[in-house]
């Protein structure tokens, strides 16, 4: 679903940051090799997940959410010297893909992928994080913000992906539509949990920019 005119966001990419050429190559070979393209956070949200970690400089990222590895390597760029991300995705079929473009980037050796739920996996993780991005199934956005929040350092930045989808959050909500459900209850406990504060930006399928207080 497009929010604005395919001609204004043409326009808005050709004059936003340019595309790098790792993350070029990346684009297109999802497009080529990978089930459900789509799904790449692509160009302009990328350069847009690049300038958040640029402006927030980040020496410990958490991505929920990794699926070719794109908006991991974008998140990257703003990353401390010393930085570390932790990147998790359920797909084992695209860990070597990730790896390959991991290793052809600067940040190949900090970034640290994990292979399982993320439910599972983020308890044991020992870290605290300055910068995270949720882009997973949306049935547990709140568990993964819940679980997360203990584990930011204050002003930490939380970035929640697709918290429009598709405009169905404004349309009668079907019962057994669990995940405009539980976007919709997202959207609610982020605008009213006195531990953070947040704007939702219209970007692509909505992007919200939440910062731990």
């Amino acid at each position: 679903m497009h929010f604005i005119s395919q001609e204004l966001e043409d326009y808005i990419e050709k004059h936003s940051g340019k595309e790098p050429e790792l993350l070029a190559a990346l684009n297109k070979e999802t497009y080529q090799k990978i089930l459900l393209p789509r799904m790449l956070s692509g160009h302009f949200q990328g350069r847009i997940l690049s300038m958040l970690s640029k402006l927030i400089r980040p020496v410990n990222i958490l991505e929920i959410g990794t699926y070719t590895g794109y908006s991991a390597l974008c998140l990257c760029e703003g990353m401390q010297d010393n930085g570390q991300l932790h990147t998790i995705d359920i797909k084992e079929e695209l860990v070597d893909f990730q790896r390959k473009h991991f290793d052809k980037s600067p940040w190949g050796k900090q970034i640290v992928q994990h292979l399982g739920e993320a439910t599972d996996i983020i308890p044991n993780l020992d870290v605290k994080f300055d910068l995270v991005f949720i882009d997973a199934d949306k049935e547990n956005y709140i568990n993964y913000f819940e679980m997360i929040v203990p584990k930011m350092n204050k002003g930490g930045v939380i970035l929640s992906d697709n918290v429009l989808w598709s405009g169905k959050v404004l349309e009668p909500l079907n019962p057994k539509d669990i995940s405009t459900k539980v976007l919709i209850d997202y959207n609610k406990l982020l605008i009213n949990d006195p531990r953070v504060e947040t704007v939702l930006l219209p970007i692509r399928d909505g992007l919200t920019v939440t910062r731990i207080l």
